[in-house]
């Protein structure tokens, strides 16, 4: 597993979609890609976007093809936000082509005219990675590395809820064999229902092992 980090600068044709953004916001950082489905053609995700002095969140003309932004915190001119927006119809055909086994990972940031995207992967599915960006813009800046895991970085595709009932059944002795609590004392414990717990569980289980195992 490897990480890749390409800056390019922008085609004018997609500058020109987001200019609803752009003339009030300075940047737009990626947090966590929440959900994305290429069938559908929709994404959500968690974003920080970091306005322009003299204006606000408020003052951005929502365009159709934005489902849901909401605001989550606010720090000065910064807004963190959950949003979920439908695939430019002129690049749906080319979206579908990011439908392979890759991590969206950070720092992912979008400031003027010019794009930073991260993303972890084997070998091979970052080299397909690299040949369909080309297609947003041209390519200034490449780097890989070895991808690193940490407790905390593993953990940050979780939802908060996901990871908070996933630490719980860790400490309390889940997942040891023999387990030494059930589901339904692991529900007491944390006072949500037996049925909350395990579907909490199973989605977090379902989503290390994807991240875990990206590539293969």
């Amino acid at each position: 597993m490897r990480k890749l980090t390409v800056e390019l600068k922008v085609k004018e044709e997609l500058l020109e979609m987001l200019d609803f953004l752009l003339e009030k916001v300075e940047s737009m950082e990626l947090i966590e890609l929440i959900k994305i489905d290429f069938d559908q053609g929709v994404k959500m995700g968690i974003a920080a976007l970091n306005m322009k002095d003299g204006y606000t969140i408020d003052d951005i003309n929502i365009p159709e093809y934005v489902d849901m932004l909401t605001v989550l915190n606010k720090q000065g001119n910064r807004y963190v936000v959950v949003s979920k927006v439908q695939f430019f119809k002129q690049f749906s055909s080319m979206a579908k082509q990011f439908d392979i086994d890759i991590i969206w990972d950070t720092p992912s940031i979008f400031k003027k005219d010019t794009m930073l995207m991260s993303v972890t992967g084997s070998e091979e599915n970052l080299k397909k990675f690299l040949e369909i960006i080309k297609n947003l813009g041209e390519v200034t800046k490449i780097s890989f590395q070895i991808a690193t895991f940490d407790e905390r970085t593993i953990l940050s595709c979780l939802t908060e809820k996901q990871r908070e009932v996933m630490i719980a059944a860790k400490k309390h002795g889940y997942y040891k064999y023999p387990r030494e609590i059930t589901s339904q004392q692991l529900s007491d414990k944390i006072g949500l229902s037996k049925p909350t717990v395990i579907q909490h569980l199973r989605k977090a289980e379902e989503r290390l092992l994807s991240n875990l195992l990206a590539g293969y």
